[in-house]
């Protein structure tokens, strides 16, 4: 709906020009319905959707608030483009106040053409940002009638009024918007239960031998770490992070007595000890999200000369996030105390690091783990 405050003068588009804006239009809700099909990070969805969206209407500005923690009184600018976009990062809008209030508390949309005579009008963000704003499109985010905050688009370039076909246009945005906002939510709730089940799996592992009593945890934290240094994309990280937990969740299948013994082992206890990681990747296989950490469990007691196990896998044939594990397990089962001698300085960890760099563990990541270490170090 248009505010009835304003007298709103459409640029006169001619036959043609009106079939053009409707092709741009139709365009966009393809790239936006597309955006956020194939993105699953909503940050980065929503990044690019409202610059598509402030492109298309050839806007100053476009931005994107939500409600956080099911606190329905604050707004908060999860995505914001033009001249003062970062700044708005820090600010938070109460509902009660402001076009945008007015939108959530109505479940309409709206334009405002002429934000002057608005009595809704807050200057708030204008007064602490510096942006002037003219003129507004918002529409709501709604999902099964529930508003999960508003997306805006503000000051037409040719500063020439919005119309009904760019309401027609935000509104589209906003529907597939909210539908991309709620699907990836519950994803996350999903994921973070799986996290908490995998932490807790990987824990009872640890637990079989009271030696080992948050490796797996460690072995996450190192490899993460490593990962950082490498600058890995936010999926290698995560497949990383699970690979790193669960590394050992083979071992459920091996007897404690096995895993406690404090003497050496025979050969028919190695042959069980070296069949954890073919165990562990089985499992994790059964887990679509975890097919890629499989790859990894599967393979870290691979090593760079050959002479690893399970396939005996060569220098780079060895996937990346492995090798990662690889050095992290041990720099971990160095650096802790175990059945058989005390916990090494980190010094002589680090050395044997070094020493068997081109051997036994993979260059690249025997420098990535040294580099993420040296970070949390002070004086390094």
């Amino acid at each position: 709906m248009v505010d009835s405050l304003q007298k709103p003068r459409y640029k006169k588009i001619p036959s043609e020009g009106v079939e053009r804006e409707n092709i741009t239009r139709l365009k966009l809700c393809y790239e936006v319905n597309k955006k956020a099909a194939n993105n699953t990070r909503l940050p980065d969805m929503l990044e690019q959707v409202i610059m598509m969206t402030q492109s298309t209407l050839n806007a100053d500005a476009a931005s994107v608030l939500l409600f956080r923690d099911n606190n329905t009184q604050e707004l908060f600018f999860e995505a914001a483009t033009g001249p003062v976009g970062k700044a708005l990062r820090a600010v938070k809008l109460n509902t009660q106040y402001g076009i945008a209030g007015q939108v959530v508390r109505t479940g309409k949309p709206l334009i405002v053409n002429d934000v002057s005579r608005s009595t809704n009008f807050h200057k708030m963000i204008d007064d602490t940002t510096g942006f002037i704003t003219k003129s507004l499109v918002c529409a709501p985010l709604s999902v099964n009638n529930k508003v999960l905050g508003v997306i805006e688009v503000l000051n037409k370039r040719d500063s020439t009024f919005f119309g009904e076909q760019d309401l027609e246009s935000v509104v589209s945005v906003a529907t597939t918007a909210a539908m991309a906002i709620e699907n990836t939510r519950l994803q996350q709730t999903v994921t973070e239960a799986y996290k908490n089940t995998i932490t807790a799996l990987a824990a009872a592992i640890d637990a079989k031998d009271p030696y080992t009593r948050g490796h797996s945890e460690r072995v996450m934290e190192y490899s993460m770490k490593a990962g950082i240094s490498l600058s890995l994309t936010a999926d290698e990280m995560e497949n990383l992070e699970y690979a790193g937990i669960l590394h050992d969740v083979g071992k459920i299948a091996v007897d404690c007595s096995i895993l406690n013994k404090p003497g050496p082992l025979n050969a028919e206890e190695w042959e069980v000890i070296r069949a954890h990681p073919v165990i562990g990747a089985e499992l994790l296989k059964e887990v679509p999200f975890l097919a890629k950490a499989a790859e990894f469990v599967l393979h870290h007691h691979e090593k760079h000369d050959g002479t690893g196990y399970p396939s005996g896998l060569k220098g780079n044939d060895i996937p990346l996030g492995a090798r990662v594990i690889a050095v992290a397990d041990a720099f971990d089962t160095m650096t802790t105390d175990r059945s058989y001698r005390s916990a090494l300085p980190i010094e002589t960890a680090v050395k044997e690091l070094n020493d068997c760099s081109g051997t036994q563990f993979c260059p690249v990541a025997v420098e990535a783990l040294l580099a993420g270490l040296r970070l949390n170090i002070p004086g390094k």
